[in-house]
């Protein structure tokens, strides 16, 4: 097939004169340029054409989010620093206690404090339950009284937990 095709190639060559061959070689050339031109060169131009007219405007854009960032992070912070108080305290409070599977015998507002009663509850599930409620609701265990109970683990307690005064 190469043979076939080297051979028609140098046949129509042979038939040319000097002129055509020239007309014909320098004429290749050009469309080769002008192939390469249009393929290559010129979109590669236009691309970085409208790069260079849209950068600035991206650059704005940028500045614009991570300022945008920053304030979401400062009023992120900002949010995290309230914390519930009084009845709403209280709620928030029993509802959690709901959740973590302990039923409170009591729940009261005392001053700015909420006083929990708990009757034979399990010790480490209310000191996972008081650690999660110090993180979520910004309080602190003001005073706490435990009774041991015959059973391991279990106790009757009363908790006053207060809003925490620390940042």
């Amino acid at each position: 097939m190469k043979a076939e095709l080297a051979q028609t190639w140098a046949g129509f060559w042979d038939q040319r004169t000097e002129r055509e061959k020239s007309i014909l070689t320098y004429g290749g050339a050009v469309l080769a340029v002008v192939i390469a031109w249009t393929v290559l060169w010129a979109p590669a131009q236009e691309g970085r054409a409208h790069l260079r007219e849209s950068l600035p405007s991206l650059q704005r854009q940028l500045a614009q989010m991570t300022a945008q960032a920053n304030e979401a992070r400062q009023l992120s912070a900002a949010a995290q620093g309230v914390a519930p108080t009084g009845a709403a305290l209280k709620d928030a409070l029993t509802a959690s206690l709901t959740d973590h599977g302990m039923a409170a015998v009591q729940v009261q507002v005392i001053g700015n404090a909420v006083q929990i009663q708990l009757k034979n509850a399990s010790f480490p599930t209310w000191t996972r339950w008081v650690d999660d409620a110090r993180k979520q609701f910004k309080v602190q265990v003001a005073e706490a009284h435990v009774t041991a109970l015959k059973d391991d683990g279990q106790v009757d307690l009363t908790a006053s937990l207060q809003p925490s005064t620390a940042k």
